[in-house]
């Protein structure tokens, strides 16, 4: 089986102009992670897809596998579905955040892993959570698992609600998981699904796996105990310190 992974990268973005290309202790985000991407056992290659010449120039320099994709697309399953039909033949799509310059490869395994089973159409990573700041902030968006652990539902609200429990209190009485935003899929899912039209759940959260969701498709979740740190804004730079 050929498993591939795909960082989809794009200059322009309103909170951050320039992300991918900014200077994090000597090296750009885009070049930390793909080299971490790199150590992954399970990929067979790695390759950024972005619509942008100097990402393009700037990872062929430090001499990263990249592709070029158009400006249009509205969503990094999007850039990497056309980077996939530009590449050679690959079994399996791993979609990895182009903003996440410390992302643990073992990441990227527990997230292959999923498809250890023929049946499974795309996979992602879960995290539980242990403080009310990520419980209740919008920012941090929270999932649903059924016995099977695969996903039932994303919300940027917090979900279950617990009926008759104080708030303060809810992470003693209930395990909550937010989102880790890694996505695998099988080149025929991640084909069917980006000819998806927007979808109203998608629309309201703001969360396009939701899209998937109400056409159908199964999402296997692995529960990772590995915390990943983004990059949104220039002032989260800061946050990466500890890692240098």
């Amino acid at each position: 089986m050929k498993i591939i992974g795909i960082i989809p990268a794009r200059y322009s973005s309103s909170r951050f102009p320039g992300k991918p290309l900014v200077d994090i202790g000597g090296k750009s985000m885009i070049q930390r992670v793909y080299e971490q991407s790199a150590k992954s056992k399970s990929l067979s290659d790695v390759l950024v897809a972005t619509d942008d010449e100097r990402i393009e120039k700037h990872v062929k320099n430090f001499g990263g596998h990249v592709i070029i994709t158009k400006v249009s697309h509205q969503s990094g399953t999007d850039r990497c579905f056309e980077a996939a039909q530009k590449y050679s033949k690959a079994d399996i799509v791993i979609n990895i955040q182009g903003d996440e310059p410390f992302i643990h490869p073992e990441q990227i395994d527990l997230a292959v892993s999923c498809f250890d089973s023929d049946n499974v159409q795309i996979s992602t990573l879960v995290k539980k959570i242990n403080t009310n700041e990520e419980l209740f902030s919008i920012n941090t968006p929270k999932v649903l698992l059924n016995k099977y652990g695969e996903a039932i539902y994303f919300s940027r609200q917090t979900i279950p609600f617990l009926r008759e429990k104080d708030t303060t209190e809810w992470l003693k009485h209930h395990t909550f998981y937010k989102h880790i935003g890694i996505y695998g899929y099988t080149t025929k899912v991640l084909s069917e699904i980006t000819a998806l039209k927007q979808s109203s759940l998608e629309l309201a959260e703001g969360l396009e796996q939701l899209r998937w969701l109400e056409n159908g498709y199964k999402i296997k979740t692995k529960i990772t105990d590995f915390e990943s740190v983004s990059v949104d804004v220039p002032e989260d730079i800061k946050k990466l310190t500890i890692f240098l």
